[in-house]
């Protein structure tokens, strides 16, 4: 049976199953007819490694990707950007592909630079810019081109020219779903998988202007709620619409999956994990800097350092080992003592009013089969994600009412959403929620190859 893989990055269920669902008839017949629920996304719940879990089944410790960013060999500023050919595990197009199946891939994280498939490829939002190669087989972007104009691969969406960033997201959008219409409409295949990025860029970009619980939301203008109040629903309406076409598109012999890599929900606010550690006396600068900076820029007193951390959607945090750092000064035979320590320490942390915060800690070794690669020594959820990691230094606070790094109004949520449609059998709107790591499971079973 063929089957169509359908990625929305980042929607929540409150969102498409509930707030929105009754606007969406083409996703909502899917939901009456199929079956449905709550994707449970890998830890951490974000992009990349996520899809990545999705369509391989191995959890993140086991791909060695624990976010966009690595530490390479336990250095202090050494760092190495996930790609591609990051992921040495088998993904179900790669084993479909040896199967003699055709597959059909476009924009799914990390899908840059493009690999050989037995079929077609088209990378995903970390690409460069189309100057670099990024189809599988090469000749594959000039036809796509054809088509669509430059291709847009992202946006930058972290802004405050919101009308612009609306514009380059629609003209984005259409591409993309013209792109995957003419794939579809001019190739033969067996699976066909895409994720749209748009729907995550929309999230972070205008959440405060429709939750009137988010904490920037009575700082809107009457002239930005006017204008933004309504651009997440339109934009899930414009998604549903473009869902619509395709399902126009497909035979009687064809699954439909429509799948997101985790949730969304409100930014409260970013916590400074750095400027925390150095408050407990974990980190040691050699001067505080007198602007906002990287840690890699704060001129870290590293033989007095114990403990770091970065920045994201999740907290990282490394400890200075002996022996393991260059120059670290944690002995091994203290350093579960004092990753318990430094873990306790952060799960007291309270919200900037004394509020009790539902923080989670985590230690790689205890929720990965294995851990390939630099896993960080902890990995931290503030506020069950609701508060953003900021890993700058210099603010002189523990708490920012906005992201660090720019314009941003929703985290990550560890729920994502799963929809499955299959027209040889009759689910009638069943509720099944799964983890991320068996949706290759499902496909593969789907199509005969489980």
């Amino acid at each position: 049976m063929k089957t169509l893989v359908i990625g929305l990055d980042s929607a929540p269920p409150e969102l498409l199953f509930e707030e929105f669902l009754g606007e969406l008839p083409n996703i909502g017949k899917l939901v009456e007819a199929g079956m449905y629920g709550r994707l449970r996304s890998c830890i951490p719940a974000i992009t990349i490694p996520a899809w990545a879990v999705m369509f391989t089944g191995c959890d993140p410790g086991t791909l060695g990707l624990y976010g966009f960013r690595h530490r390479r060999n336990y250095s202090y500023d050494d760092i190495w950007i996930a790609s591609s050919k990051s992921i040495k595990k088998e993904a179900v197009w790669d084993l479909l592909s040896r199967a003699g199946k055709k597959v059909c891939l476009v924009g799914i994280p990390p899908s840059y630079p493009p690999k050989k498939v037995n079929g077609w490829m088209v990378s995903c939002f970390i690409t460069p810019d189309a100057s670099h190669e990024w189809t599988y087989p090469p000749s594959l972007k000039h036809e796509i081109t054809s088509v669509v104009g430059n291709y847009i691969f992202d946006v930058e969406f972290r802004t405050e020219r919101r009308d612009k960033l609306l514009e380059e997201l629609y003209e984005m959008t259409e591409q993309h779903f013209t792109a995957v219409k003419y794939l579809m409409n001019s190739r033969e295949w067996d699976l066909f998988a895409f994720v749209e990025i748009g729907l995550d860029r929309v999230h972070h970009a205008f959440w405060r202007f429709f939750d009137e619980e988010h904490h920037l939301h009575e700082r809107c203008s009457d002239e930005e709620l006017r204008k933004y109040r309504d651009v997440i629903k339109n934009y899930y309406k414009l998604l549903d619409e473009k869902v619509g076409e395709l399902l126009g598109m497909l035979d009687e012999d064809t699954a439909v999956l429509i799948v997101s890599d985790h949730g969304a929900k409100r930014m409260k606010g970013a916590f400074c994990v750095n400027e925390f550690l150095m408050r407990e006396g974990f980190l040691k600068l050699k001067e505080y800097p007198k602007s906002i900076v990287s840690i890699e820029k704060a001129g870290v007193d590293w033989e007095r350092t114990v403990a770091w951390g970065w920045g994201g959607y999740y907290a990282r945090i490394f400890l200075n080992v002996e022996g393991r750092e260059r120059k670290g000064i944690v002995k091994p035979e203290e350093y579960e003592d004092v990753r318990d320590e430094l873990a306790e320490t952060l799960r007291r942390v309270r919200g900037p009013d004394g509020e009790k915060w539902r923080t989670k800690v985590f230690k790689p070794e205890e929720i990965y089969e294995r851990c390939e690669g630099d896993p960080p020594d902890l990995m931290v959820y503030l506020d069950d994600l609701s508060w953003r990691s900021a890993g700058t230094v210099g603010h002189q606070r523990l708490y920012l009412e906005e992201n660090d790094t720019g314009p941003d109004d929703a985290v990550h949520a560890e729920d994502g959403v799963f929809i499955l449609y299959n027209p040889r059998e009759n689910y009638g709107g069943k509720r099944r929620d799964l983890d991320i790591s068996e949706v290759a499971s499902v496909i593969l079973d789907i199509m005969g190859e489980g």
